[in-house]
């Protein structure tokens, strides 16, 4: 009998659309490492605002790798379209002894796709309200 691990819990609901199922991979207390900012957001329902907005602003976005190391953290690679942009980037998820995602760093290329990402993801974190950790 197989056990569906975090990671592809977590990589099934991204894949599948299911914002609500991949928000349900994140710890409470879960540390988002945005490509665009040098400030984390801190928190469930900070970084669920903020993967709400990436989820509308990705066009055909799919996994294409996974690297996976000894202690359960994997890298999912995944490639995307933003504006006329194609991306490429990580996912680097690492995981609290409960498995849910604790600490969440995403890295985004070539920086021409960086660049229209932050252009169509601004107004859209702005609207919504959410903002990186103080601290």
């Amino acid at each position: 009998m197989s056990t569906v691990t975090p990671h592809a819990r977590f990589r099934t609901a991204v894949e599948g659309g299911d914002i609500e199922g991949a928000l349900a991979c994140l710890a409470d207390d879960v540390v988002f490492h945005s490509p665009a900012v040098h400030r984390p957001y801190k928190g469930r329902e900070s970084v669920g605002g903020l993967l709400r907005c990436v989820f509308d602003t990705f066009e055909d976005f799919r996994y294409t790798d996974e690297l996976h190391a000894e202690d359960g953290s994997a890298i999912l690679v995944f490639r995307a379209r933003v504006q006329d942009r194609d991306v490429e980037g990580i996912d680097l998820l690492r995981f609290a002894a409960d498995g849910q995602i604790a600490d969440f760093t995403v890295m985004v290329r070539p920086a021409s796709g960086l660049m229209a990402l932050l252009q169509e993801m601004g107004p859209k974190v702005e609207a919504a309200g959410v903002k990186p950790a103080d601290d």
